[in-house]
Order: structure tokens, then C-alpha cells, then sequence
């Protein structure tokens, strides 16, 4: 059996083996395969596909299994992966999981006793108020046996993992077979030693964001730092946006500062510029914020849009032919504050086959022209959009979401 088969949704009848690129379509459809560099690439984006991704990926656990995440809640989706971890080690396997304190919130101190009894670690990214409330471990990873992983934007929660109900989100995870992993279990063990440091400084955990940061190769791990201008992820998304004349963006989180804007202005004046964001969202501030930012993108000829299906969580940016996939958003917070994660993938086919998958998100969306923006634009709503917009990027979203700012439609 390959490497990729736990990965691969039952309904599936493509051989998990196929190297060669499949067209991006839906859920119940052959879905995004390749094969760079020596690793294996393939795009989950059901939810009930990422939760059995995520449990086959524990279950086939030998010797060691990482899970790093931001929000962990204990619902169903959320036990059945903590009793999967429990049962991996019991097995034997070296169990450690790294949680958001502020994302995980939701769930009781004894949730993860069962793993601590039975010898699996557990540990919280900043679990107390202090100087460093506002720094959050954004970041989503799972890693088995140093070989095979999970990146993506979702969420352990059942509104991230089901295709279903009012609530459940659109968003997408990568599973990975390759070398490539070794880099992101080494960072894993870095951050999860610096985590619990007494006293760990933040200028620590930028040089340690650096250190295990790739700087060359079609396939390359980038991280991004604490209240750093110099943040890989960043530094090279803004990079690649320097010469670029085709970038196509699906953002649920869209309020970057004004010189990304202007990055993106600038690619629209020498090419082609679209952004899908979110028309549905739990925190409609961040609705608000997109919309911010919208006159200033249409009169510079960028291409906005709001998808409307379900509410939008992807992160997702296609720059020419290197594609950037994880956990980070297209704002003030995922640049500049949070702990974040994205592969970046430099290869012309699975460029062209993320474009397909683009194009269909786009064909569920509403196009933003200037004619219904300044329809919406009304004295009220842009003051709203302006307050917005300071709360999302002054604020932590969970925060955010329970000051919610109502918006209208």
C-alpha cells in the first residue's frame, strides 16, 4: 500500500499512486495530487475527508506522532481525535501536542489528563495574560513519524471538518509524504522546547522562526515570527508579489496593511490581480474589515469577490507559478503578530491545477464591482467597515468575535 493511501477519501477511485496533477473539482471528486521534489502533495478539501485524513494519519503512527494547533475544541470531532492520540500512546507511540492556550480554550483542564496518564505530552502556547496575550500560536500541523504530514487552515472543531449546516467552513489542508516533513517535526520540537522555557523571550522565537525557515527549492518550509518586520513568511510572500504579473488569492481574512495593498496594486497595473474573501463569516468584523479595503483594490483593477456557500476560512495565494499554502491570512495579525506556517510550492503544473481549484471557488462567488460596492458604501456601513477594521487588526479574532459587530447586508 502507498504512502498516501490513509490520505485518500474512500469515495476516491483515482490510484493514490497517480503522480501525474488531477483538475481540481469537488468534494466527491478525484482530488489534487503531485508528486515535487520527491514528496508527495495532495489538497483535501472536504471536511469529512480532512477529519478521516487526520484520524488515519494517527492511527498509522509507529513511532512518533506531533500535533500543533490553534483551536482544539472538545465536541465530537475533537474527542474522537484526542482518543485517537490516547490510543496511539498507549501503542507506544511518542505523543506531543501543542495548543494555542487562548484557541483551546473552550475545552475543560482534565481533556487531555487521558493522554498525560497514558505517557503522551501536552503543552500551551502562552496559556496566561501577560505581555504576551496578544501573540498567538495561529499555526496547524500534524506530523507522523517524521514522514508524513497535515498543513492547513482548518481547525480541530466539527464546524471545520463536516460539509455541512449553517456554521460548517470552507477551507482546505494538504497532506504531505516526503523528506520535506523532517524540516517541519524539527521546527515542531523547537517551539514546543521554547514553549516551556521559563521565561522565554520572543527574541528567542524569532531567531528560532529564521533558523528553520527554507531559503531555496521548489518545496519550502516558511515561518513567521513575533512582532518582527523581517518574518520569513512575509518576507518571501512580498517577494515573490515583487515581480509577479498573475496572482490569484482566496483569504477569509483580508486587512493587510497598506503597503501589501499597494504590492497587489502594483501587480494589477503590469497583469492580473484576483481575491476571493469571505461573504459569510462568525466574526463579521472581519467581513467589515475586507470591505475596507475593497474601492481602494477596484481602483487599482483588482478583482475582488465574496464566496457565499459557507462560511470561508481558506488560506490560500497563487503568485505566478509558486503556490503558498497553511495557516496564514492576508492581514495585519498572520503578517506581523502571529506564530504561522506555509509551504510554498514552486512548480508550474500544480500551480495551473490550484488555478483550477480557483476557479472553482470563484464560480461560487459574488463579483465586487465598483458599481455594487459604492451600492453598499453608504456614510453608515464605511464608518462600520473603518471600526471593523481597527478591531481586527488591533485584536485577536476569538476576541474580536465576541465583541461581534453585526453588519448590513
Amino acid at each position: 500500500m502507498s504512502a498516501l493511501a490513509p490520505w485518500t477519501p474512500r469515495r476516491h477511485t483515482l490510484s493514490p499512486m497517480a503522480e501525474d496533477l488531477a483538475p481540481a473539482l469537488k468534494e466527491d471528486r478525484t482530488p489534487i495530487r503531485a508528486t515535487i521534489a520527491g514528496t508527495r502533495l495532495e489538497l483535501i478539501e472536504s471536511g469529512r475527508a480532512r477529519l478521516e485524513a487526520l484520524l488515519e494519519l494517527i492511527r498509522g503512527a509507529e513511532h512518533s506522532f506531533r500535533l500543533l494547533f490553534y483551536i482544539f475544541v472538545g465536541d465530537a470531532s475533537g474527542t474522537a481525535v484526542r482518543d485517537a492520540l490516547v490510543d496511539a500512546a498507549k501503542r507506544g507511540v511518542r505523543v506531543h501536542v501543542l495548543l494555542d492556550g487562548y484557541g483551546c480554550s473552550k475545552i475543560g483542564p482534565g481533556f487531555f489528563k487521558v493522554l498525560r496518564d497514558n505517557g503522551g505530552k501536552f503543552c500551551l502556547f502562552n496559556p496566561a495574560y501577560g505581555r504576551r496575550y496578544l501573540v498567538r500560536n495561529h499555526q496547524k500541523l500534524a506530523i507522523a513519524d517524521d514522514r508524513r504530514a497535515l498543513i492547513g487552515g482548518a481547525n480541530i472543531e466539527d464546524w471545520y471538518l463536516t460539509d455541512e449546516g449553517p456554521q460548517h467552513w470552507r477551507d482546505l489542508w494538504l497532506a504531505i509524504d516526503g523528506p520535506i516533513v523532517a524540516g517541519a517535526a524539527g521546527y515542531f520540537d523547537a517551539v514546543y522546547r521554547w514553549t516551556g522555557l521559563e521565561g522565554a523571550k520572543l527574541k528567542s522565537l524569532r531567531r528560532l522562526v529564521a533558523s528553520y525557515s527554507d531559503r531555496e527549492g521548489p518545496l519550502q518550509w516558511h515561518f513567521s515570527a513575533p512582532l518582527s518586520l523581517r518574518t520569513p513568511w512575509p518576507a518571501v510572500f512580498g517577494r515573490d508579489l515583487y515581480h509577479a504579473t498573475r496572482v490569484d488569492m482566496i483569504h477569509a481574512y483580508f486587512s493587510p496593511p497598506r503597503s501589501m495593498l499597494r504590492r497587489l496594486g502594483r501587480v494589477a497595473a503590469r497583469g492580473r490581480v484576483r481575491v476571493i474573501t469571505a461573504g459569510k463569516s462568525d466574526i463579521e468584523a472581519t467581513i467589515g474589515a475586507a470591505r475596507h479595503s475593497y474601492m481602494r483594490m477596484l481602483r487599482r483593477g483588482v478583482e475582488m469577490y465574496e464566496y457565499e456557500p459557507a462560511m470561508l476560512h481558506t488560506k490560500l495565494a497563487i503568485i505566478d507559478d509558486a503556490v503558498h499554502l497553511g495557516s496564514p491570512n492576508f492581514d495585519f495579525r498572520s503578517l506581523y503578530i502571529n506564530l504561522e506556517i506555509s509551504l510554498r510550492i514552486e512548480n508550474s503544473k500544480f500551480a495551473a491545477a490550484m488555478r483550477g481549484y480557483f476557479e472553482q471557488e470563484r464560480a461560487d462567488s459574488v463579483r465586487i464591482t465598483p458599481e455594487l460596492h459604492r451600492k453598499r458604501a453608504t456614510p453608515w456601513r464605511r464608518l462600520k467597515w473603518m471600526v471593523a477594521h481597527w478591531l481586527v487588526t488591533s485584536m485577536d479574532y476569538a476576541v474580536t468575535r465576541r465583541l461581534n459587530l453585526p453588519l448590513e447586508r
